[in-house]
């Protein structure tokens, strides 16, 4: 599981307040005393799951030390369109000034949460877990990845030294191009780490069990390529973990669960996130 660190949320939380400028919000510190204190909600406008809230907190307590924020929620909890997450109390210029970096990664985190919590919901009950890609926003990843699990999913590979993924072009960039079960062979030979391999027709699967790999990618393969594949791979004395991959959506995950795969891994849960919208409402 990818931990993130205190030290990684700071990096990110500050890298946010800088780019929006937080401390020298004009129109704030124009119009509003410098020792006012106000009353706020967090409400969150569409029906969703919540993530991110940890790093709403600490903008705000960035914006003003003694800033009160309570959330009445923790991430992955389901939530209702207008229900309140959160009350803060503290300097009014606080509030509005971190208002927008705050929400936007309670949206952001929250959007890949509520989208990965629609799949897992799709392939109850059965037993293939929703698993998310490398297909991540660059230097985000661990932010994401945490989301993915709020959301109820798991995590792949965080990087590219946790496994080996044997794919296409592995086996083609080769000296001589090898088969795949060479290419496992090989790898076996120089690691004991887990070695997955992508396979994309039946016979190129067939090849693959015969070097029992510990998971098996299906990319792109039908619904009847899969239910054979699965019952072949039952027969094994060593069965791999099997795992769907490509052009995995809503329409289609449960039929694709229903083949008994193991694992379903989707790259749009990460690159294809739709936001959450909230608002921060000052109480009068």
């Amino acid at each position: 599981m990818i931990s993130l660190s205190l030290k990684l949320m700071d990096q990110v939380i500050n890298q946010a307040m800088k780019e929006d400028v937080s401390w020298k919000d004009i129109t704030t510190n124009y119009l509003v005393p410098a020792d006012d204190i106000s009353h706020a909600n967090i409400v969150v406008k569409e029906d969703a799951v919540v993530c991110g809230a940890e790093f709403a907190k600490k903008v705000l307590k960035k914006m003003d030390p003694k800033i009160r924020v309570h959330f009445f929620i923790k991430n992955g909890d389901n939530v209702k369109k207008g229900q309140k997450i959160a009350h803060i109390t503290g300097k009014t210029r606080a509030i509005l000034s971190g208002e927008r970096v705050a929400l936007n990664f309670l949206g952001y985190l929250s959007g890949i949460a509520s989208m990965t919590n629609q799949f897992v919901k799709k392939v109850h009950p059965y037993k293939a877990s929703i698993m998310d890609t490398r297909k991540t926003t660059p230097s985000l990843r661990p932010l994401e990845k945490m989301a993915v699990r709020s959301g109820g999913g798991e995590n792949h590979r965080f990087n590219l030294i946790e496994m080996v993924l044997i794919k296409d072009n592995h086996r083609v960039a080769h000296q001589k191009e090898l088969s795949i079960d060479e290419a496992i062979h090989k790898i076996r030979r120089k690691t004991k780490k887990a070695i997955a391999v992508e396979v994309d027709t039946i016979p190129q699967f067939k090849q693959a069990i015969d070097a029992h790999p510990d998971i098996i990618l299906l990319d792109n393969m039908s619904i009847a390529q899969m239910k054979k594949i699965v019952k072949i791979n039952k027969a094994q004395k060593k069965p791999s973990l099997l795992e769907a991959s490509g052009g995995i959506t809503l329409r289609n995950i449960r039929e694709i669960a229903k083949t008994g795969v193991d694992r379903i891994s989707i790259g749009a849960l990460t690159h294809s996130r739709k936001g959450i919208d909230f608002s921060m409402e000052l109480e009068g």
